[in-house]
C-alpha cells in the first residue's frame, strides 16, 4: 500500500470513465423532495440502489455542484420514483435544468409528505441514514420508511450507453 500522500493519476480520461460506466445498465428514477417554502423539487438519477435489507437501507448520489443539493442535505424525507418506460418524457424533464419541474406534473404527498410521481412502478419514501461527500458527488443513504408498487406490468426505463431503453 503506497504511503505516499499524493494521490495516483490515473491514466483514463473522464470521458473514458463515463464512457465505461455507461456500459452498465441502470433503471432511472427521480428523486424528490419538498422544499422549505412548501414547493417540491426533484431530479432524474440512474445512481440509486439498494444497501441493506436489515435496516432498509439504499443509496444515491448528487453532484455537489447540483443547485437541489441544500434542499436534500435539509429535508426530513424524500421520495424515490421509479420509472416505467412510458415516463421517458418525464426523465427527461427532471434532468434538464429549469425552474419548476413540477408543474403540470401529476403526484401526491406520501405518508411522509415527499412527492411521489403518479404512474411509477415502485416508489420509496425515506430519511437520511447518512450522508457523505464524496470527490464531487455526495452520497445519501436513506432508510426506507415507506414503499409502494403499482403491479402495472410496464416495461421498466433503463439507461445505457447514454440513452433511454427499456427492460
Amino acid at each position: 500500500m503506497p504511503t505516499s500522500t499524493h494521490r495516483l493519476r490515473a491514466d483514463f480520461s473522464e470521458r473514458e470513465l463515463r464512457d465505461a460506466l455507461g456500459e452498465f445498465a441502470t433503471g432511472v428514477t427521480v428523486i424528490a423532495t419538498r422544499t422549505p417554502d412548501g414547493g417540491c423539487t426533484g431530479f432524474t438519477a440512474n445512481s440509486f440502489n439498494s444497501v441493506s435489507l436489515d435496516p432498509p437501507l439504499v443509496v444515491w448520489s448528487l453532484n455537489r455542484r447540483a443547485s437541489q443539493l441544500t434542499a436534500f442535505e435539509r429535508t426530513a424525507c424524500y421520495s424515490i420514483n421509479v420509472l416505467t418506460h412510458a415516463q421517458q418524457a418525464l426523465a427527461e424533464r427532471f434532468a434538464e435544468p429549469r425552474g419548476n419541474r413540477f408543474a403540470g406534473v401529476a403526484f401526491r404527498p406520501g405518508p411522509g409528505g415527499a412527492p411521489l410521481l403518479d404512474g411509477c412502478s415502485a416508489w420509496f419514501e425515506c430519511r437520511h441514514h447518512s450522508v457523505t461527500p464524496a470527490g464531487d458527488h455526495v452520497l445519501f443513504i436513506g432508510e426506507v420508511l415507506h414503499l409502494g408498487r403499482t403491479h402495472a406490468g410496464d416495461a421498466m426505463l433503463t439507461f445505457h450507453r447514454g440513452r433511454f431503453g427499456s427492460t
